[in-house]
Parts: C-alpha cells; sequence; structure tokens
C-alpha cells in the first residue's frame, strides 16, 4: 500500500531523464488545479531528503507555477536498476 504525505516542493529532486517538461501541460494543469483543485498526488520514491520524483512533473511544475508549497505525494516502492 503507498503511504501519502504532504511535502514541501523545496524537497523534491527531479532526475535528469524526467525533466521533459511540455509547459502547454503545465498550464493546463495548473488551470485545472485552480477550477477543480488538485485531483492525483505525485509519486515520489524516499531517498532521504530530497525525494525522488517518480511520476507527475507536469503536476510538480503547475503547483510550482501556481505558488502551492507543499503539495500531496505518495511514497512508492522503486527497484533500481
Amino acid at each position: 500500500m503507498m503511504k501519502r504525505q504532504t511535502i514541501a516542493i523545496a524537497d523534491f529532486y527531479v532526475p535528469v531523464r524526467r525533466q521533459t517538461l511540455e509547459s502547454h501541460k503545465v498550464a493546463a494543469l495548473a488551470e485545472s488545479i485552480i477550477r477543480k483543485g488538485r485531483q492525483a498526488p505525485v509519486l515520489v520514491r524516499p531517498d532521504g531528503k530530497p525525494f525522488v520524483l517518480v511520476e507527475g512533473l507536469h503536476r510538480l511544475e503547475a503547483c510550482k507555477a501556481l505558488g502551492e508549497a507543499p503539495i500531496a505525494a505518495y511514497f512508492v516502492q522503486v527497484r533500481q536498476r
């Protein structure tokens, strides 16, 4: 079972391979967050601080753009290669 927690945006680390950002997606998500609120938490794996982002780069960036400080995240176990 995944554990949900609220994490400060400053405590996220985005691996280089996750940095394919599309600004139109960020803008659309930010608009959706304004209208409906945050629907889905991002996924992170614990690695001390910062927490490593596994999924949700556009959601993270949309929250940053809206000035939200802590956001909801699920901790997941990821097999490292």
